[in-house]
Formats: C-alpha cells, sequence, structure tokens
C-alpha cells in the first residue's frame, strides 16, 4: 500500500482531539500498517463515531426482530422496505437531529428533515409523507424551570417547528402527524426524531453497493463546503458542555428548493437504468457515501477530491471528506452510460461530475491534485471498527414511599376544575399551533392528517397508473417518563401505542422502524436502560408482528454530566385494505353508543375496592406515573401501568375487523389524560366534522368502585373508546366477543353541547364542552406568545 500524504504529523493526543481513543488509534495503525494521516485520521474519527458505528449499540441491536414475511429490506440500508401488496413497497425510517436542533433549532431541524428524505428517495422510492417526534423542557416556569429556562425552550420549539413545516412545505412533502412532549430533562437538550415514509415498485429499489470494476462513480447535487465538518464525531457523538454554543459551525445548512429538484433527478435517472447503486451523503458525508458503498459491494473505490464540486475555495482534503453539506449524493452508473446520468442532472440544473470509477481489491484511494491524500481498506474502516461491550449495572433502587404517590380525592369530588387544568397542560392540549405551520395536505394524498384519526393515513397510489385501492397508517409513539421508571415496561408501552393508534385507524400493522435516544453510553445505569429497553422493544414487536426494519440510535443526550430520560421513539406502520374505510376519532352522530372495548377484562375498569388495600396501594403507585399525576399535583413517580401485549393483540385485530365492515363511526385509543381525554377529544373533533354539527357532547355514566380520578385519567393500555349507532351495536358487540375482547356501553353522543362523567350517580365532570374545548385547544398557543 502506498503511502499516503501527510500534512499535520498526527498523535494520540491529536486523535485524541478527535475522539478516537488510545486502543482505537492502535487499531488504526494495524488496518493501515502505518500511521494514519490527519485526513485519514479524519475519516476514521467520523465512521468510527457513535453516530456512524453504533459501536455501543451493535450487541444489544442484534437481539431486535428484524425479519418477518413483508420484510423486503432490513436494518443495514438507507430505509427499511416492506411489501405492500399489487407490486409495491413501502420505504420508511425514522432517525434524529437531536444535538444539531439544539445549537441551531431551526437548521438542526430542517436538515434532520431534509437528511431523511433522502435516505427514502436513495432507496428509489417517492417520498409521501413526514411525521416527527419532538420532546422539548417545559414551556412553563415551574418547581424545574426558570421563567429564563421556560422561555429558552419556547425559542427553541419555535425554532425546530419552523425548521420542520419550512423544508418540508418546500419541499412538497406533507407532515402527517406526530407527537410532542414536554419534560424538564430536555430543557438543555430537545430530541427532534423524523420520519419519512416513501412508495416505489418492488423492482425498482436501489441499494447502497458499488459494483462492477471501472464504473463510473458521480458526485451530483449541492456543492461541497465547510458546513458541518464534524458534525456526526464530534457534535452527536459527545454530551453538550457550556462550549456547546461554539458549534454552531458543526450543523449543516438545508436547501429545500435544491433537494426537491435532487429528488426529481434522481428518480429520473434511475428509471433510464444505468444507475448501479446510490448512497445519500448524510453524516459523515463524501467520507461515509464513499466507505459504505464500498465495503457494501465488496469492491474498492478511487475518488479524485479536485472534481469535486466546491463551493469554497482553498478546501482541503480533509474538510472536503469530512464535510456534511447537505443535498448531494453519490451515485455508481453502467460503464459507457454515464452521458444518460449526466444528462438527466444537467437537465434539472444540478452539478454532476465523474469523480472516480469502482475498482477491485477493497482499497477506497482518497486523490488530491495527483497526491494521494488517504489510501484505507474500505471493508475494516465500514465494518470492522470498534465494539463496546459497555458495562451494565442497575441504578441505585428507587425507595417507592406511599407518601411520594398520588393522593385520590375523595368520593364524590367534582372534577371539572382539575380536568380544565389537564385539558390546557402542554403535554395534552391540542397541537394545533405547531401543525397548523406544515402543509398538511399536499399531492393530495391524506387522508387523516394531524389530529383527525389516531394515526396519520396516506392514500396508496400506483407510482405508474395512479390507480389508488389501499392506504398506509403511521403512528409515532414513546414515553420516556414510563421509561425512565422501567425501561423494559415503557418500552413495550412505547410499541403497544403506536400499534394501537394504527389499528384504531383501521389498518393491520405491519413493521416498526425505530429511534432510540440515550444519555451517555459509558454510564453503566444509561447501557442498563438501552438493554432493558431493547429486550421490551424485541418483546413487544414479537408480539404485535411488527418487525423492526431500520431506524437510529443516539446517544450522549445529556448536558453537564445530566441524562435525559431514556427515550425510545417507535414508529408503526400498518395497511389499510380499503382506502375509504379510515377510522377517525370524531363523533359523528348525536344518539350513538358511546363503547369502551379492552383487549382485557382487566382494564374495562380499575377493579379495585379501595386505594388502601393492597390492590389499592398498586392503583396509586401506577396512577403516580400518569399525566394526570404530574399535572395536578406535581407527582412523578410510581410505575408505568402493567402491560399484557396478547391483550394489545386481541383489541387490535378487533380494530381491523370492525373497519373492515364499517362497524363503528369513529375509534380513539385510550392514552394520555386517559378515559376523560379521549372522550372530549372525540368531541373536540366532531367540530367541523361532516356529517356533525359543530359541538356534539358526550353524557356518560360509570358504575365503578375504584377511586374516580383512576377510572377518569388513568393510562393503562389495550383500551379503546368508539361511538356505534344504535343499529349496529349489536354487530360490534358481536366482533368483540368473536376476539375475545371485553366491551361495555359508556353513554351516548349528544348533540346539546355539554360534557357530562357521572360515577355511581354522581356528577365527577360536567361542563359546556366549549369551555372543555376553549382550555384544550388554545393554551398551547396563549403559552407560546408568553415572551
Amino acid at each position: 500500500m502506498a503511502t499516503a500524504s501527510t500534512e499535520i504529523r498526527v498523535t494520540p493526543e491529536i486523535a485524541a482531539e478527535h475522539g478516537v481513543t488510545r486502543e482505537e488509534y492502535a487499531r488504526i495503525q494495524q488496518i493501515l500498517g502505518r500511521d494514519p494521516n490527519i485526513t485519514e485520521l479524519g475519516i476514521f474519527s467520523v465512521m468510527w463515531s457513535e453516530h456512524c458505528s453504533y459501536k455501543s449499540s451493535k450487541v444489544h441491536l442484534q437481539r431486535l426482530p428484524t425479519r418477518g414475511k413483508l420484510v423486503v429490506q432490513g436494518p443495514g440500508e438507507n430505509a427499511g422496505v416492506v411489501d405492500i401488496g399489487d407490486g409495491l413497497v413501502a420505504a420508511f425510517k425514522i432517525e434524529s437531529h437531536n444535538h444539531p436542533s439544539y445549537v441551531e433549532p431551526f437548521q438542526g431541524a430542517t436538515t434532520g428533515v431534509g437528511g431523511i428524505l433522502r435516505d427514502i428517495f436513495t432507496m428509489g422510492a417517492r417520498p409521501i409523507a413526514v411525521l416527527d417526534s419532538l420532546r422539548f423542557g417545559e414551556i412553563t416556569p415551574g418547581k424545574n424551570t426558570t421563567p429564563e429556562g421556560a422561555a429558552k425552550n419556547r425559542r427553541i420549539l419555535d425554532g425546530v417547528v419552523r425548521g420542520i413545516g419550512g423544508y418540508g412545505n418546500c419541499f412538497g412533502v406533507p407532515t402527517v402527524g406526530g407527537e410532542v412532549s414536554f419534560e424538564p430533562c430536555y430543557s438543555q437538550n430537545p430530541l427532534v426524531n423524523a420520519l419519512a415514509l416513501g412508495i416505489a415498485r418492488k423492482e425498482e429499489i436501489f441499494l447502497a453497493k458499488a459494483k462492477g470494476i471501472g464504473n463510473p462513480v458521480i458526485y451530483v447535487g449541492a456543492k461541497t463546503g465547510r458546513d458541518g465538518i464534524h458534525g456526526a464525531s464530534l457534535l452527536a457523538s459527545a454530551e453538550f458542555t457550556e462550549e456547546s454554543k461554539q458549534k454552531r459551525p458543526n450543523v449543516q445548512v438545508g436547501d429545500p428548493f435544491l433537494e426537491k429538484l435532487l429528488l426529481e433527478a434522481c428518480l429520473e435517472a434511475m428509471q433510464t437504468g444505468a444507475v448501479v447503486a446510490i448512497q445519500d451523503m448524510g453524516a459523515a458525508g463524501l467520507t461515509c457515501s464513499t466507505m459504505e458503498m464500498a465495503s457494501r459491494g465488496g469492491t474498492g473505490i478511487e475518488i479524485d477530491l479536485a472534481k469535486v464540486p466546491q463551493r469554497e475555495t482553498g478546501m482541503t482534503p480533509y474538510e472536503i471528506m469530512l464535510s456534511e453539506s447537505q443535498e448531494r449524493m453519490l451515485l455508481v452508473a453502467q460503464k459507457g452510460r454515464e452521458h444518460e446520468v449526466l444528462a438527466v442532472f444537467k437537465k434539472w440544473g444540478l452539478d454532476a461530475v465523474v469523480v472516480g470509477h469502482v475498482t477491485e481489491g477493497g482499497i477506497a484511494c482518497i486523490k488530491s491534485n495527483g497526491r494521494i491524500a488517504a489510501e484505507i481498506p474500505a471493508h475494516p474502516l465500514a465494518e470492522e471498527g470498534p465494539v463496546y461491550h459497555r458495562p451494565i449495572a442497575a441504578p441505585a433502587p428507587r425507595i417507592q414511599r406511599e407518601r411520594d404517590w398520588f393522593a385520590f380525592a375523595p368520593e364524590g369530588a367534582n372534577l371539572t376544575a382539575n380536568f380544565v387544568k389537564l385539558l390546557a397542560s402542554p403535554a395534552i392540549a391540542s397541537k394545533r399551533w405547531i401543525t397548523e405551520q406544515y402543509d398538511t395536505s399536499v399531492r393530495t394524498n391524506t387522508l387523516a392528517g394531524p389530529g383527525a384519526s389516531d394515526a396519520a393515513v396516506v392514500r396508496i397510489k400506483d407510482p405508474k397508473t395512479g390507480e389508488v385501492k389501499r392506504a398506509l397508517a403511521l403512528s409515532t409513539d414513546g414515553n420516556g417518563r414510563w421509561c425512565q421508571l422501567n425501561p423494559r415496561v415503557g418500552a413495550m408501552h412505547a410499541v403497544a401505542e403506536a400499534a394501537r393508534n394504527v389499528a384504531a385507524s383501521g389498518a393491520r400493522p405491519i413493521a416498526a422502524t425505530n429511534c432510540l435516544n440515550f444519555g451517555s453510553p459509558e454510564k453503566p445505569e444509561v447501557m442498563r436502560q438501552f438493554s432493558e429497553t431493547i429486550d421490551g422493544l424485541a418483546e413487544a414487536c414479537t408480539a404485535l408482528g411488527t418487525p423492526i426494519t431500520g431506524g437510529n440510535v443516539s446517544f450522549y443526550n445529556e448536558t453537564l454530566g445530566k441524562s435525559i430520560y431514556p427515550t425510545p421513539v417507535i414508529g408503526v406502520l400498518g395497511i389499510l385494505d380499503d382506502a375509504s374505510r379510515v377510522l377517525k376519532i370524531a363523533f359523528r352522530n348525536e344518539g350513538d353508543v358511546i363503547v369502551l372495548l379492552a383487549g382485557s377484562v382487566e382494564n374495562v375498569g380499575a377493579n379495585f375496592s379501595s386505594p388502601s388495600s393492597n390492590a389499592g396501594a398498586n392503583l396509586a403507585r401506577e396512577f403516580s406515573s400518569s399525566e394526570y399525576a404530574k399535572t395536578i399535583a406535581g407527582v412523578m413517580a410510581g410505575e408505568p401501568p402493567a402491560i399484557d401485549l396478547a391483550a394489545e393483540k386481541r383489541l387490535q385485530d378487533c380494530l381491523v375487523a370492525l373497519a373492515a365492515e364499517s362497524a363503528v363511526q369513529s375509534a380513539h385509543d385510550i392514552s394520555d389524560g386517559g378515559l376523560a381525554v379521549t372522550l372530549a377529544e372525540s368531541c373536540f373533533a366532531s367540530v367541523g366534522a361532516e356529517p356533525a354539527p359543530p359541538a356534539l357532547g358526550a353524557s356518560v355514566s360509570l358504575d365503578d368502585v375504584a377511586p374516580p380520578e383512576s377510572v377518569l385519567f388513568g393510562e393503562r393500555g389495550a383500551r379503546v373508546v368508539v361511538s356505534v349507532s344504535p343499529a349496529k351495536l349489536a354487530r360490534v358487540l358481536e366482533i368483540a366477543r368473536q376476539y375475545h375482547v371485553a366491551a361495555g356501553e359508556l353513554g351516548k353522543v349528544i348533540r346539546e353541547g355539554s360534557f357530562r362523567i357521572q360515577i355511581k350517580g354522581g356528577a365527577v365532570i360536567k361542563s359546556p364542552i366549549e369551555t372543555l374545548r376553549d382550555a384544550w385547544a388554545n393554551s398551547l398557543e396563549r403559552t407560546l406568545a408568553t415572551k
């Protein structure tokens, strides 16, 4: 192997500045048979960073279920791919852009969306939808947040939302759903997870494998600049410190209009048949695309950096290879047909330059002005990096003390005022202020956008004929507070709720993607959280038939040594066989019967005789982890509710069957805020929903021996509220029996615009629906208007 040129003498100390340990540096020397030069060190540092190599998570990720009869492509490519029938496939994936979104919220979120969209169309699929999952610090002052801290969190929220909306709206893809949560631990480390979905014909999927010795390697898209250098290795693979604000140059700058051109040009070039392989220049830029394509293809690659389009003068090989400038792709074309590819990109006004070719021997040779700038074996670099079995240790046991648990109100207490406060809390309140900044219906595929259904639903159009038969449903979910209390159970709940949301829209859950957000892997207690989470995800995905097709691990989400909650975010995809039978959450007709469906008899009510009994103590511990306990009493303790995956599966299968027969008018799952919030949101959604007039209400009567607050605001899973026309009630109850799902009548939809819940004959909540709706619909906007 020829000796690479050197500009700076590399030492272990310089390697350490690149995040490379002494052991890793010795491994680099072994692979190269010599000391690396500065460019080679930079290449190794990004490829072996936590963000790119998964060196702390690989040993655990292997336990996830990744195969299924519908899985076409699992983890390891730019996106997972599943068969959705009729010769079509869906490509989907979720990824994080957390640290950049703290340093520069607008651009951090913008480039997060741009990156996940490129992952989709790199596979040959046209993006049709984006969802997001966001976590922020508290936006109102309290015992955990100062007024200054709350104001900063509001500014970060504003920048992130504008970034997501700005990129998606300009690119021309609808942002159709997602979720937002607020906890003190995210104050200086927001989570910005973006999911994208695309459609392609099965035979037209592309992979990132460089093949064909002598085939030309073509750089396409935006010019390379100095933005984003070391974004993957030093910004996304390290915790925040006081110096984090100095890292603004590590945040990339996005251009959605250019990416739209890149999308169309790439898809058109793929149609020529001249493209052999294609890879997005995302994290680690040109380094990652060249090295991974060569490694996957079992080939070498040679490129000349002097031919790379550059927007800044005097860029060094180090800077060119590590730049994370956005809207760029690297592709391999068939030798002799490169002119066809170049012509397509010229037509779209984009740079397209042959910068190298595929070689044999497995060596990646990077040249610059006739000199060798780097020469590295591609496979050892991409696939034989460090793998760590990090120490795992349980945290100090939490002391469960009854005085720390939620204290239930006395029987007969009127809970209306508490309910209004809960509806106005940022976690429960309408996210209209956010979603109205997104174009949710561009491309006219959206059947259920934000807030209309428990899952986002988009119709499937055949890419060639435009024919529509079926639809796809997507939902994201994660509960960091529950995972903090019990990572395994919390992770299972995240999968279950995302799948339940999909089923509540009428679709059959078929696959999942995950974004795993954690603190430093160098902390044994964090690795314990991670390991437990993986086991919870594996168990739930196996039970519910939703294999993991890909995703992202984001470690080092901590500031000044304090970790965020362990926050696995799950995206579940489902198929709706008849696009005309989408279930939505809105009550539709006066006189419809409100029915509670539960996969387990135990989940119909609380079924505890007294909060002072042993069962009552269990109930108090469980309820202390609820959103109601946090909002009303500031309690954030206890344990998440126990989970019954078999019950979840029965309920989900039942919901799909009900939708297939159009047996129910609406469906809305019980989750954050419990039964009362579910009922109220179905009333709120009826405003403007055809054929319902404005302000439908609900009259509900319950007979339960448990504390009223636990009945109304408990967050046990495997429960859904449906509304049913009286004529179809018998059929709904029959289908529920067939699936061994408990069903109980709660009350009726009423026209008079009031909301009433009685327990054992006494009014517990009673209010005009518009009073409740005002608190729910406008509180977030009012809070964010605070200076």
